[in-house]
């Protein structure tokens, strides 16, 4: 399985690129960006501000080839700050204008009303370039946070805006607790993970 590490900023630039790779066929993404050649020019811009913003919390991981990515929020810091909205919205609305921006903002609105209230780690983005893909990437990211969840006995969450990969986050410990479609958008599965047994205690 490849290594993670923590993310430095000398990885926003590489990682923007690979997010916005892995994202190229997410049903969410495209539903708020359509337009192709637009997307190439500028998602990567937005995912490598996203990356950016993360990396002040301290807790986002990668592969030494910059393959992929999570990006997490400890407990109690998963919204944006305001600053870090302001950051993003220059780039974000070179992305997704007018009717996209719209969408956007009904998605962030939806998600921002369900979340949880509970003490978790919210994994805001997981991606990997599509020629990574299959080789162990995404649990080699996810895995430190999750070791800490288990150990802290918190929960975590994300929403996944791809039905393909609910059956990985499974995988992982987390179940389906509801879902959102905000504006006639593809679904979106809220995923919540307890807590597991860590290595030594009676199961």
């Amino acid at each position: 399985m490849p290594r993670a590490r923590l993310a430095t900023n000398a990885d926003v630039g590489p990682l923007g690129a690979a997010l916005a790779r892995s994202f190229s066929t997410d049903p969410v993404w495209r539903w708020i960006v359509p337009d192709e050649q637009r997307w190439e020019q500028r998602a990567p811009a937005v995912f490598g501000h996203e990356v950016g913003g993360r990396l002040r919390l301290g807790h986002s991981y990668t592969t030494d080839d910059r393959a992929g990515a999570a990006l997490w929020a400890p407990p109690g810091r998963w919204r944006s700050s305001g600053l870090d909205l302001l950051r993003s919205a220059l780039p974000m609305a070179r992305l997704a204008r007018g009717g996209g921006a719209r969408r956007g903002l009904a998605v962030l609105r939806a998600t921002e009303r369900v979340h949880p209230k509970a003490e978790h780690w919210y994994l805001a983005l997981l991606g990997t370039h599509p020629h990574h893909q299959g080789r162990g990437v995404a649990s080699a990211v996810l895995a430190p946070v999750l070791e800490r969840c288990d150990l802290d006995g918190v929960g975590a969450y994300l929403e996944s805006s791809n039905p393909v990969n609910v059956a990985f986050y499974q995988r992982h410990g987390f179940r389906v607790m509801g879902e959102v479609a905000p504006g006639g958008s593809p679904p979106l599965a809220l995923m919540w993970r307890d807590p597991g047994p860590v290595e030594g205690e009676e199961r």
